[in-house]
């Protein structure tokens, strides 16, 4: 897809639905992006269960890029393949905090 089908695309998805819903539970948009990464392969409702204590531990990327892999690891192993997501989430992270600033881009 061009860029201008892409922007059309959403601008039709942003008409219909202006203020769209999804059933994780976030706070902002650093925290809707980990439980999303978090949701591969499970539930929302087990991503919801999970991420209280991993925000309470790390709810923000500086926080989190300064996790060992192996604690966010034990931390969301209830939702299956944690050790990927866990060096996701760090990588991610670190990422959002090198090169944004610790701010989830647009």
């Amino acid at each position: 897809m061009t860029r201008i089908l892409i922007e059309d695309f959403f601008a039709r998805l942003a008409e219909r639905n202006p203020e769209p819903k999804t059933e994780l539970e976030s706070v902002n948009a650093y925290t809707l992006l980990v439980a999303v990464v978090l949701s591969a392969q499970c539930t929302d409702k087990k991503v919801n269960q999970v991420t209280p204590a991993l925000f309470a531990l790390a709810g923000d990327p500086h926080a989190l890029a300064a996790l060992p892999a192996t604690t966010v690891q034990a931390i969301i192993q209830p939702l299956g393949l944690a050790p990927q997501k866990a060096k996701a989430l760090v990588g991610l992270s670190r990422r959002i905090v090198a090169e944004h600033d610790g701010c989830v881009p647009a």
